[in-house]
């Protein structure tokens, strides 16, 4: 007889995936529909750098800050700072207030030599300094009339790199053309914090699809990961800024929530 077997992963909401609404919005949203926490994106928003409401909020919809991604965009270039070792430091100090257990760090612009040349070297240190883990993010190459430019360093793509923990993102699969599930087994228990999107692979452009809107192996992934016994967090991390409406936002939201439930569940037999 077969049976299903859910594992016990949680599902987050990232607050990302509330804009342009902020990040007090998402904290009820996640808590609305049924969301295990949220993952906050530092950004331009000031709640999001300010640790004291952060916890506030979380008190007061009892909705759990299980993961801080470090403000790594270009866009937040500012926030907390330059030095992108202080980012990573306040990135460690805030999941540690919060009791979140990962902190999702981009590898670094070719820019910032100094950062990525001790990158390896600096994260296995601060990995000493805490419980808290660092997953590094695949990202993505960009292409221009044939040619392709790479503007991380090591490299886009942290999966043959040694890095214990990893963040593997599939609207970023979407944009570099690579095999997901390919990328998954090569992690292996490596593979330590998800981030659920899709895309359809639109040169340049990071979609962040609801999950089965695009061509990645989202569902796939799921059953996998279930079948794996994976421990590490599903978070959610699509774009609703075209929402036409917040009902529109909020079943979007929901449609994402309802898909990884459903496709995170491994088929065993019992006797």
């Amino acid at each position: 007889m077969s049976v299903i077997r859910v594992p016990s992963a949680k599902v987050a909401l990232s607050t990302a995936s509330v804009y342009p609404e902020r990040t007090p919005d998402a904290f009820e949203l996640a808590a609305r529909l049924g969301y295990d926490g949220v993952e906050i994106m530092v950004g331009q928003d000031p709640v999001s750098q300010d640790v004291e409401v952060l916890q506030r909020l979380s008190d007061h919809y009892s909705m759990p800050v299980l993961a801080v991604h470090a403000p790594c965009l270009l866009v937040t270039q500012r926030v907390w700072g330059r030095d992108p070792w202080v980012k990573l430091q306040r990135a460690r100090d805030a999941a540690e207030r919060l009791g979140a257990q990962t902190v999702v760090v981009h590898p670094p612009f070719r820019w910032q030599r100094d950062y990525a040349r001790d990158f390896e070297v600096g994260l296995a240190r601060m990995r000493e300094e805490t419980d808290v883990v660092f997953a590094v993010e695949n990202m993505f190459p960009l292409r221009a009339r044939g040619n392709e430019v790479v503007p991380y360093a090591p490299d886009w793509n942290p999966v043959d790199y040694d890095f214990p923990h990893v963040t593997l993102d599939l609207s970023h699969t979407a944009v570099s053309g690579s095999d997901a599930m390919e990328m998954a087994g090569k992690l292996g228990d490596r593979l330590a914090h998800l981030h659920l999107a899709d895309g359809v692979g639109t040169t340049n452009k990071d979609e962040h699809l609801v999950p089965g809107r695009g061509v990645q192996p989202c569902a796939q992934l799921l059953e996998r990961l279930a079948g794996n016994g994976y421990g590490g967090l599903i978070v959610l991390e699509i774009n609703t800024r075209k929402a036409t409406s917040r009902t529109e936002r909020i079943e979007d939201l929901s449609e994402a929530l309802a898909f990884a439930r459903l496709n995170f569940a491994a088929s065993t037999t019992a006797t």
